[in-house]
């Protein structure tokens, strides 16, 4: 029987698809959300019955984030790693930015993540063990691209660290930001005439990243294997 229980936010995506499979493959448990459902997710959950559970929720409603939250969430006994691979993105240069896509965008990449983590730290503290990861882009290095502003703002409210959880809670809970570079997903698709061989050109290493080499690292930093990496903005960009 599986012994630990992993919740992935975002797990549909490209690399949150492959974290849950390297999970699951080292017999751990896996909660999975996400917003749009696709033929990947469905063949994993098939390929692992029993082993993963899925659950559909659009972050971008806080309330209707918290409710299913304190409903569902905090009835489940453990939750031993928390990661967040939440990637919603509008794209808008900074003239069109509107309150409506600011509050999306924060919402679903940043609010989403402190939702989960209030109803889950305490249940790695109970149980003496706990891995917490959250996703930024290497975007916010730079101000984020010209379409993709709120995008950036987003994902760099997430390389905050709380104090209570860089000092107090360190003794259990390792805290760590995964600062991810240009990746081969198909996340570009959703920025209109995005010129990748141009922006790959910027990159020190001259590529983009591959899923499997950010889906291990991810595994790394939120299993058994990190025993000491602890309050760190990680940087998984080639160079950049």
């Amino acid at each position: 029987m599986p012994s630990k229980t992993v919740l992935i936010l975002g797990c549909s995506s490209d690399i949150g698809i492959e974290t849950a499979r390297i999970f699951l493959e080292n017999n751990w448990n896996v909660i999975g959300h996400y917003n749009k459902s696709s033929k990947r997710i469905l063949d994993l959950k098939k390929d692992f019955s029993g082993q993963i559970k899925l659950f559909k929720l659009d972050l971008s409603n806080a309330k209707n984030t918290l409710t299913f939250v304190k409903n569902k969430i905090s009835n489940i006994k453990r939750i031993d790693s928390f990661i967040s691979l939440t990637g919603y993105i509008k794209s808008s240069d900074f003239d069109h930015i509107n309150y409506k896509s600011f509050l999306n965008h924060i919402n679903t990449n940043y609010y989403s993540n402190l939702i989960f983590i209030k109803y889950i730290y305490k249940k790695m503290i109970r149980n003496k063990w706990g891995r917490i990861l959250l996703s930024s882009s290497i975007g916010t290095s730079y101000g984020g691209g010209d379409k993709t502003f709120l995008y950036s703002l987003s994902k760099f409210n997430n390389e905050f660290i709380p104090k209570i959880f860089r000092k107090k809670y360190a003794k259990y809970i390792l805290y760590n930001v995964l600062k991810i570079g240009v990746t081969n997903t198909k996340i570009h698709l959703k920025i209109p005439r995005k010129n990748l061989k141009k922006r790959i050109k910027l990159i020190p290493t001259g590529r983009m990243a591959t899923v499997d080499e950010v889906s291990n690292k991810i595994f790394s930093l939120t299993s058994e294997e990190n025993t000491l990496i602890h309050g760190q903005i990680i940087n998984i960009s080639g160079g950049e």
